[in-house]
């Protein structure tokens, strides 16, 4: 059987690394795009033990040329674009570069394949900030699209260009509609990792205090080792389609909190609410958790739990992690780095 190639954008990241992994494992080449920099940022390639397996080559999502060569260069049989600015919170403050990379760079990469490699499969990491105010209660692919973020605006522009070349044009190119998932491997710059590596170090003598946004908003959270799975699963389907990737449960912020400090040995009580809530140790009296209106988004997506039945039904998918092992997880890595005194992103 002939070795299959795959080229990873984003394979830095949380889910490039998983994505990563679980291809080499399947006995794929795999192939990284990574962006110019003096410093190759490879932790978490290292961590899942796979940085020496994989290739990586340079590309600029903003140069439509870089893109074309690679994909003559690499010749894939499967493309998974998990590349661009992916904080929704970052969107707001980086609203130009989000859309050129989170936006434009799939359409780049979508003619740069139509032009050199038509056959090669794609899937697109679409995201539910395409939902916004659309997307209360449970949602699938057939929900209507109220974006909230730059991010979210980016996300929808590349949902319809994927469409829009899968009947235009033919290509198998597959939109997941990835509710959040979360791991180890997360970056410090999303409020679950945020919680996680603060109370870790709290717990091992720390003095600071987490400061967060609204503790009420909810989302439906799930292990992006699982969720990676799903990707690939889209790819091995005769016809590309759109599938929602998602648990089907919701928890607040609050929640995440809580399990967080369960599982690293603190003891935390709530009182106030709003912008008064407080989350203190029940031992020491002392103030651990505080919220502050800077951590406030200027609009946020309506609270939603994704119906990932579709994917379930053909692609065979469902989650294996729950919350609480997803929290518990994440929680303990983090305490186990801050015991040792690790940085990490």
């Amino acid at each position: 059987m002939t070795q299959k190639t795959a080229l990873i954008t984003g394979i830095t990241g949380q889910d490039g690394a998983y994505l990563a992994r679980s291809l080499v494992d399947k006995g794929y080449r795999v192939v990284g795009a990574v962006r110019r920099s003096s410093t190759l940022n490879l932790p978490r390639l290292v961590s899942l033990e796979v940085a020496q397996e994989v290739e990586l080559k340079t590309l600029d999502m903003q140069d439509f040329t870089s893109i074309v060569r690679l994909i003559e260069e690499v010749g894939p049989d499967e493309i998974y674009n998990l590349g661009g600015q992916s904080s929704v919170q970052a969107s707001f403050q980086q609203p130009l570069y989000t859309g050129e990379t989170s936006g434009m760079g799939c359409l780049r990469l979508m003619e740069a394949v139509k032009l050199v490699l038509p056959e090669a499969r794609l899937f697109e990491a679409s995201s539910s900030e395409i939902f916004g105010l659309k997307g209360s209660g449970v949602v699938n692919e057939s929900q209507d699209f109220h974006p909230r973020s730059p991010y979210g605006v980016a996300k929808l522009f590349a949902y319809w260009a994927v469409v829009n070349y899968r009947e235009a044009y033919g290509l198998h190119v597959s939109n997941g509609i990835m509710f959040n998932h979360e791991s180890p491997l997360r970056g410090m710059e999303f409020v679950t990792r945020k919680i996680t590596a603060t109370l870790a170090q709290i717990a091992s003598g720390g003095q600071q205090t987490l400061m967060l946004g609204n503790l009420d908003n909810a989302r439906d959270w799930g292990f992006a080792g699982d969720y990676v799975e799903a990707m690939w699963a889209m790819l091995q389907q005769p016809e590309a389609d759109n599938y929602v990737v998602a648990t089907g449960k919701t928890h607040t912020v609050k929640q995440f909190v809580e399990l967080a400090a369960k599982a690293v040995g603190l003891d935390i009580e709530f009182e106030g609410e709003g912008l008064e809530a407080k989350g203190i140790d029940r031992k020491t009296g002392r103030q651990m958790i505080g919220v502050s209106k800077s951590f406030y988004r200027p609009s946020e997506p309506d609270p939603m739990v994704g119906d990932a039945s579709k994917a379930k039904e053909k692609l065979n998918w469902e989650p294996s992690v729950d919350f609480e092992a997803l929290v518990t997880m994440m929680a303990q890595s983090d305490l186990e780095r801050a015991g040792k005194e690790q940085a990490w992103y």
